[in-house]
Order: C-alpha cells, then sequence, then structure tokens
C-alpha cells in the first residue's frame, strides 16, 4: 500500500468533526453516451454498497447522452439521476452531483467498467485519517493504451517535480474526498477531465492529507472520450497555471537561473573576444532578474492571501 503525506502543524478541527461521518458517502458517477457499460457498473456498485454497512446515495450525472445512458439508469430506482440538457464536460457534471449530495465524504467513479468498483468500500473505510483517498493505477492489471502512457509519465514528473512529491497517479477518477475541502478550492476545478488532477495538486500544495491506494485498471466499455493530444497539452498548462498560483518560485526560479547561465555564457564570450558587453548580454541579465522578482513578488502576495 503506497502513501503520500502533507501533514499539518495543526489539526483541522472541521477535520476532527468530519472524521465521524465516514460511515456516509454520496456516490456521484458521471456519464455521457455509456450505455455499453452503465448497466453491469450500476448493477455492481449497488451489490457491493448494499454488503457494506455504509449509508449510502448515487447520484449519476447524465452530461447531455445521445444514448440510452438515462433511460438504463432510470430503471434503478435507488439511484438518483440528474439529466443535463447538454455536454458540459466531466468536471462540470462533478460539481453539479457533488453540489446535491447528502452526505459529507464523496466517492467519485466512473461509468465505463475501467475501476474496480469493488475497491471502493476500502477507499472510503480509509477516509478516518485522511482528506483524500485515491485508487491509484498501478496495480498487477493496468490496461492504459501505449499513446496514453508516455504523456502521462511525463506528465506526473513534471507535476511531481511541481509539488515536490513523487505522485502515483495524478489523475485516477476513482477517488473519495471530503466535501468541505472540495468547497474550499471549487472555483478553480476545471469542467473537462483535469478536474481531477487540479484537486489533486491543490490538496498537496496545501499540506492536506492524501492516501494512495494500488488499484487495477480495466478495458473501458464503449468508446473513450479522451484526446491524447489536446488534453496532454491543457494538463500541462494547468499543471503550471497551479503552480504559479500556489507555488509560483517553483516556475520562476528555474527560468531566472536559466536566463543568468545565459547571461554568463554571453559574458564570457564577449569578455574573451569582443572586450565589451553586448546588448544580448545586457538582456539576458535584466530578464533575469526581472523574472527573479516577479517570482518574489509572487510568492509574497501567496503567502499573504494564504494568512
Amino acid at each position: 500500500m503506497l502513501t503520500i503525506y502533507k501533514i499539518n502543524s495543526i489539526i483541522n478541527s472541521d477535520f476532527m468533526e468530519n472524521s465521524t461521518n465516514n460511515k456516509q458517502v454520496s456516490i456521484i458517477i458521471p456519464a455521457y453516451n455509456e450505455e455499453a457499460g452503465i448497466l453491469n457498473s450500476l448493477q455492481e456498485l449497488l451489490a457491493i454498497m448494499s454488503a457494506t454497512d455504509f449509508a449510502y446515495e448515487i447520484i449519476v450525472v447524465n452530461d447531455g447522452s445521445q444514448d440510452k445512458t438515462g433511460e438504463i439508469v432510470k430503471g434503478f430506482g435507488q439511484v438518483k439521476l440528474i439529466n443535463q440538457d447538454k455536454n458540459y464536460g466531466y468536471g462540470a457534471s462533478l460539481k453539479v452531483g457533488i453540489d446535491q449530495a447528502k452526505y459529507d465524504v464523496i466517492a467519485i467513479t466512473d461509468a465505463d467498467g475501467t475501476y474496480p468498483i469493488k475497491r471502493l468500500p476500502e477507499l472510503i473505510s480509509s477516509m478516518a485519517d485522511y482528506d483524500m483517498v485515491v485508487g491509484a493505477r498501478i496495480g498487477g492489471q493496468v490496461n492504459i493504451p501505449w499513446s496514453r502512457r508516455l504523456p502521462k509519465l511525463v506528465l506526473n514528473k513534471y507535476a511531481n517535480y511541481l509539488v515536490r512529491f513523487d505522485i502515483p497517479d495524478l489523475n485516477s477518477g476513482l477517488r473519495v474526498f471530503r466535501k468541505d475541502v472540495y468547497k474550499k478550492f471549487r472555483n478553480l476545478l476545471p469542467s473537462g477531465f483535469s478536474f481531477t488532477s487540479t484537486i489533486t495538486l491543490a490538496l498537496l500544495s496545501n499540506n492536506y492529507r492524501v492516501k494512495y491506494i494500488p488499484i487495477d485498471y480495466y478495458k473501458r466499455e464503449g468508446k473513450s472520450k479522451i484526446k491524447p493530444i489536446r488534453d496532454t497539452i491543457n494538463f500541462f498548462k494547468l499543471v503550471s497555471k497551479l503552480t504559479l498560483y500556489f507555488d509560483p518560485l517553483r516556475i520562476f526560479i528555474p527560468i531566472t537561473f536559466f536566463l543568468l547561465l545565459v547571461a554568463l555564457i554571453f559574458y564570457l564570450n564577449d569578455y574573451f573576444f569582443n572586450m565589451s558587453i553586448s546588448g544580448k548580454t545586457a538582456l539576458a541579465f535584466f530578464l533575469a532578474m526581472q523574472f527573479g522578482l516577479i517570482g518574489i513578488l509572487a510568492d509574497i502576495i501567496i503567502h499573504q492571501r494564504d494568512v
């Protein structure tokens, strides 16, 4: 079992109060054209949760599906169905479901059969000491297309550097978290697939307790909505934006030192060959100073915001 800790120096009283509500959970499932897999997913989920002692509700957000997704969900009387008039996106659907959830502990999963729903009770039970528990897709059976593995690896390494932690799975869609923590970052959470990446980086950057549990990841039922090239570019932009928001020096300091190195190289060339300082040397030096000062100023603003 793999765990990542970021321990607060002061224990939040709200966290201690919410720790008593771990037997109550709202399970949110976003669904867009998932008629191929949602029937089996809901049947399995209901069978698993009914065998536990959890008080639970299941909310399916039908995100403007054009197939029979909504009709299939209607057949489950114990499942709450929210129909959206058009396709707003994965993150937008999660927000709608979470905002209408009645319990303080939120679980999310997909409707396509890729995640091992049988592990959900384990994740929920682990919430007693954490703010978020994530099913990390690093188990013995992980079916991620090769076209997504390299971009995923590079993105994870980039995110690891920016948040200073080894994140086993940046954007797993099987996770459990507290609703009060979600509310603190709701305005930062996007409407697309990067919802899960954003909440991961937000919590790790702000000293929340996050636990990772290895899980398998199966071949999906139906057609994937992921567009590897576009979504990878968007993820890189997202990670950079969140780092600027939470820890700007992680971006500004490397740029500053790079420009100083360039300025030094130019200066040595000028000194040995031109006997005078060229304009490009001065430009590189002043750019380095500007980036450094902007980074320091941004960091001061961030710390004042958090006081």
